[in-house]
């Protein structure tokens, strides 16, 4: 991995000086309509860009989708939607193994807390927010003023709406823009494979390039207990694509770091990555040895270790990047680039010259609360479902007593009804998993802050990290909605008159984490940026305004063509086959990850084996661009994302088309399988009619 890491960062270098002819993951409300025009002949109009935007969805635990039938249906990714497919199975019925089909709306599955996000509109509320820190201001108190009207602009946007609303940072502080969002929080599973080949290959694969995994998930969004009836959805592509087709990706991407300063960058790679990579690596070991122990402990914690496992290789690729000298040298120059210009305009020089040693200061700071403010603010300490729940009620019944604008913001009003969807769910609650989650945080906590530290020692109270963890969720309640329920219902005095072990461990850590969140927003977050803003209009003033920002989990339009390349001397070819998934389980001796499924077994004769499976193409993405359709340029859905080649990891960094690629998985295999192997024809009928067969009636 590490050696195919550093031939794309290579590339990276020699590419640096000129933004590539693809990049980029553009703002719907500032599509690049010029730059694909001018190269691809292809115009793109206001309804066509309204018409996908408004086709495209966000899945709320991190990942994209989007509507494809006039009855609710809605598409994501296998690994996407497996969270919800986990929380519906039981040792009798494991749906992430066997997987699930629904042949009748009665027997679609309700997710517990799944919430999808339409973005309906975009109002551009820059002067707002930046008007809000005055001159003389310190950078407390500005951060402070901009972080209350953020929550006064959501609150008004979501009182006069009835949608939710969040003020999202874009260009570092450049802009800011109010996203409004219709809501669907009744969300059905309608179908999806095995995991086994959803994600074939197992990690060996992940990241990898040619693949054949049939990555997908179906849901059904619904509205007043019936399917939601969509006027906008995107029509399915029966036909597909062919090498050299442009296809656009309408997707989420959820976050990158092109557009930070180098002190942000050492940061990263001196302190930060390592430390994830570590954490990731202990929890890992951690989860399988939770899961040697029996068939129910490999079922309950499977979600846990694939999202560890994934994150952990999309970490060391990043540590690649970070820790490439030529691709370094190349981002410094870029700043000292950037930097000269501004010192060579006196007026420019006045203004913004300081930003980037103030950021500097402030990344010190950050270097210094790292880690308590890790274990300590964001929890990772006590990492267990049962205590996010017991932070949530000691949090947010504390904050609904003061002004919406004086809160944290994630207990703003226009917030609240999404956190109280996750707080009061019915999914299971697994006691014996968040004991193991907690002590490995717990145990990483005490090697990191030492003995001495004092909410260590509160927490420990003379207990190892293992009995500490067991007396903590062993003696709590908080696995039963009804009780949390009853102490958000009870307000700060229920919570304060709780002796339940995790909401006196909550109430115990609050007011040092309180302090730390406070030093982390005033230190660090504030001057950060401020000074970003700065910056951000500096390069506007130098490079012009025809940019797109870093991601930030929010609506992007990218763009490429379908394309191989080569590595090394090998060429790689754009599509892969469903029959090609058979040569690849034979060559690995159809076992283990590399096994098919039973129903893939059985149906191998009745299917079209040159039908594509995945491809590849140019398009810009990230980690959260998960489930986003590929559409070609008649807006059809001609696959859809779900990873991308282990030489696109440095983009988080910089991008390049070289070698680097999206992978999706094409629209014609999924309607060969629906059809041939997991007698889901009335489904695939749906995706090509664009109506449920019932309501077609």
């Amino acid at each position: 991995m590490t050696r195919r890491i550093l031939n794309v960062l290579a590339v990276l270098c020699v590419l640096a000086a000129v933004a590539a002819a693809d990049e980029g993951m553009w703002l719907y409300n500032k599509a690049p309509k010029d730059k694909i025009q001018k190269k691809y002949n292809f115009t793109v109009t206001d309804p066509w860009l309204d018409h996908l935007r408004l086709g495209s969805v966000r899945f709320n635990n991190g990942g994209s989708g989007s509507f494809v039938s006039a009855d609710g249906l809605t598409f994501t990714n296998h690994h996407v939607g497996r969270v919800c497919l986990q929380q519906l199975s039981t040792a009798e019925k494991d749906y992430i193994k066997q997987g699930f089909y629904a042949k009748s709306y009665e027997e679609e599955g309700k997710c517990p807390d799944l919430e999808l996000n339409q973005l309906i509109e975009i109002q551009d509320v820059t002067a707002d927010v930046q008007g809000a820190a005055k001159p003389g201001m310190s950078d407390a108190a500005a951060g402070q003023a901009q972080r209350q009207k953020m929550s006064e602009l959501e609150k008004q946007c979501s009182e006069n709406s009835g949608l939710r609303c969040d003020v999202v940072t874009l260009y570092a502080g450049g802009v800011y823009n109010l996203y409004k969002y219709k809501k669907y929080t009744d969300v059905r599973v309608v179908f999806a494979p095995e995991a086994q080949m959803a994600f074939f290959g197992g990690d060996h694969d992940n990241f990898e390039y040619p693949r054949y995994d049939l990555d997908i998930t179906f849901f059904r969004v619904y509205e007043n207990g019936k399917p939601a009836h969509l006027t906008n959805y995107l029509h399915w592509s029966p036909n597909g694509t062919k090498t050299g087709d442009l296809v656009f990706v309408s997707g989420h991407p959820g976050g990158t770091e092109r557009l930070l300063t180098m002190a942000e960058l050492n940061f990263l790679k001196d302190v930060q990555t390592d430390f994830v990579i570590e954490l990731l690596t202990r929890r890992d070991k951690a989860l399988h040895d939770f899961a040697a122990q029996s068939t129910e402990n490999a079922r309950i914690s499977s979600d846990d270790i694939f999202g560890v496992e994934n994150s952990l290789k999309a970490y060391k690729g990043r540590r690649g990047g970070l820790h490439d000298a030529e691709l370094m040298q190349d981002k410094a120059s870029a700043e000292k680039k950037l930097r000269a210009a501004v010192d060579a305009d006196s007026k420019l020089k006045a203004e913004y010259a300081s930003a980037w040693e103030e950021i500097a200061k402030a990344v010190e700071v950050r270097k210094q609360l790292y880690m308590p403010y890790s274990f300590v603010e964001r929890g990772l300490g006590f990492t267990s479902q049962m205590f996010g729940y017991a932070r949530t009620l000691v949090r947010v019944t504390a904050e609904k007593q003061k002004p919406n604008k004086d809160r944290l913001r994630e207990y703003s009003d226009a917030r609240l009804a999404s956190l109280e969807q996750s707080l009061f769910s019915t999914e299971p609650v697994y006691r014996n998993l968040d004991v193991v989650l907690m002590t490995e945080g717990l145990t990483l906590m005490s090697e990191k802050l030492g003995a001495e530290d004092p909410t260590l020692k509160q927490v420990l109270a003379g207990r190892t990290p293992a009995e500490a963890a067991a007396f903590y969720i062993n003696g709590s309640k908080l696995d039963d909605p009804a009780v949390r329920k009853q102490l958000y219902e009870g307000g700060p005095a229920a919570v304060a008159a709780s002796t339940d072990p995790l909401i006196v461990l909550a109430r115990q850590i609050d007011p040092r984490a309180r302090e730390l969140r406070k030093q982390w927003e005033d230190q660090v977050d504030a001057p950060v940026r401020l000074n970003s803003t700065r910056i951000a209009k500096a390069r506007f003033a130098v490079q012009g305004t025809n940019s797109y920002p870093d991601a930030t989990f929010t609506l992007r339009l990218s763009y490429g063509v379908i394309k191989g390349y080569t590595e090394e001397t090998k060429q790689i070819p754009p599509y892969t086959t469903i029959g090609g998934a058979y040569e690849h389980a034979a060559a690995n001796g159809n076992k283990g990850d590399f096994a098919l499924p039973q129903s893939w077994t059985v149906s191998k004769g009745k299917l079209n084996l040159k039908t594509p499976f995945n491809f590849v193409h140019t398009s810009d993405i990230i980690g959260g661009n998960s489930g986003s359709p590929t559409v070609d340029k008649k807006g059809e859905v001609v696959g859809i994302i779900f990873d991308g080649n282990i030489q696109s990891l440095p983009w988080d960094f910089a991008y390049e088309d070289r070698i680097g690629r999206a992978v999706s998985v094409d629209s014609r295999a999924i309607l060969e399988a629906l059809r041939k192997i997991y007698g889901a024809a009335p489904l695939a009928d749906e995706l090509l009619r664009g109506v449920h067969p019932v309501a077609a009636k």
